[in-house]
């Protein structure tokens, strides 16, 4: 180590960085960004050089990389460039289709605000649609976690898509087949009406994933994870068990 090398505690060098040191210590725990040495005492110690590592850090988190992608990205300067190209490509993604879904909402606000100002009192359907962009949103954000990042993508493509009047009649849609799974629940799930249900419910939730096997497996395990959705959305999104398990053996008696 050159001895003119300037070198950090770990609470000076947070400081400098602007991160929280338990930030510091989970990158070190990770591998990606070791500090440059250790005291007697085993207190980590950080240089200018570890600074710039973690300013490309900071930047590829940001335009969105994993940090295990980004860990192996530093530690494979060869693919560093397409790496980055591609994330970046990704992360321009996600916000125009976010960008979208703003619009929608702000489309939808105007809409409700020239229809107050001619007639004179509220259109309450106009106000429902506001309710609903912002529901979708809200709705967006807490399931993300279930997604890979390529699915991430994919998903906020296609709610870039999906207006509230598409919601509603998809919500309809659901609703008719809740009902109509519940007045069958005394069927055999191998017969014909049963069978019939499970291929509504495949046509429905591929009106979501587009067929597309990543946002499947995000969505399976969003599922899968019930008890622990936010509060509202428990109440508003989730299965009967006894319609969940009917459904289930209905596919299963599909194959």
């Amino acid at each position: 180590m050159d001895c003119n090398t300037t070198l950090y505690r770990v609470h000076e060098f947070a400081e400098l960085a602007g991160v929280t040191v338990r930030a510091l210590h989970h990158y070190d725990r990770l591998g990606l960004l070791k500090p440059t040495a250790r005291t007697d005492a085993r207190h980590r110690l950080y240089s200018d050089r570890d600074l710039a590592r973690l300013e490309q850090i900071v930047v590829l988190k940001f335009i969105g990389l994993p940090l295990g992608e980004i860990r192996d990205l530093l530690h494979d300067h060869v693919h560093e460039d397409f790496a980055v190209a591609d994330a970046l490509a990704r992360q321009q993604r996600v916000l125009a289709a976010k960008r979208d879904r703003i619009n929608h909402t702000i489309l939808a606000i105007a809409q409700a605000e020239r229809s107050l100002r001619s007639a004179g009192r509220p259109d309450w359907t106009e106000f429902s649609h506001i309710i609903q962009e912002v529901e979708m949103q809200s709705n967006a954000e807490w399931s993300k976690k279930y997604y890979s990042p390529e699915a991430k993508v994919k998903v906020e493509e296609r709610r870039a898509r999906w207006s509230p009047e598409l919601q509603e009649q998809v919500s309809r849609d659901w609703a008719q087949l809740f009902g109509d799974i519940e007045a069958a629940l005394g069927e055999d799930p191998a017969s014909t009406r049963a069978r019939a249900l499970a291929d509504r419910w495949c046509k429905l939730v591929e009106g979501f994933t587009g067929g597309d096997p990543e946002i499947q497996k995000g969505l399976n395990a969003m599922y899968a994870d019930q008890p622990n959705w936010p509060a509202e959305s428990r109440a508003r999104f989730q299965i009967k068990p006894e319609i969940q398990e009917f459904i289930v053996k209905a596919m299963r008696a599909r194959v």
